[in-house]
């Protein structure tokens, strides 16, 4: 079993030396990520479950441990993550079936934390 919060954690370390050797780029990556999940005609929310559905059809662990913990922290419930896994796995096939999996396991690890 995946330690998504771990993963989650390791993933800002690493993003913080890329930001040393690549600051530039972090910044404008940094600033394009904020104004993309920013609250507009769709919930911060929303994207979050968006974004978190590409990561389960892109197969991307990092992506998963992000977009499920920053779907929480933006309000989104279980059973909404549920469904987001379920649309995702109808646009990505088996590949986001046992990637959809892993985020429902995600999930359960970062409730698991918050209470």
């Amino acid at each position: 079993m995946k330690n998504y919060i771990k993963k989650y954690e390791d993933v800002l370390t690493l993003m913080e030396k890329l930001r040393d050797k690549i600051p530039t780029t972090m910044s404008r990556f940094g600033a394009l990520h904020k104004a993309s999940v920013a609250s507009g005609t769709i919930s911060s929310k929303t994207k979050e479950l968006i974004a978190l559905a590409i990561a389960i059809a892109a197969n991307c662990d990092g992506c998963i441990a992000f977009h499920v913990h920053d779907a929480l922290e933006n309000g989104a419930t279980s059973e909404e993550i549920s469904e987001t896994v379920g649309v995702a796995i109808c646009m990505g096939g088996g590949p986001a079936l046992v990637y959809g999996c892993e985020a429902m396991e995600a999930l359960e690890q970062f409730k698991a934390v918050k209470k």
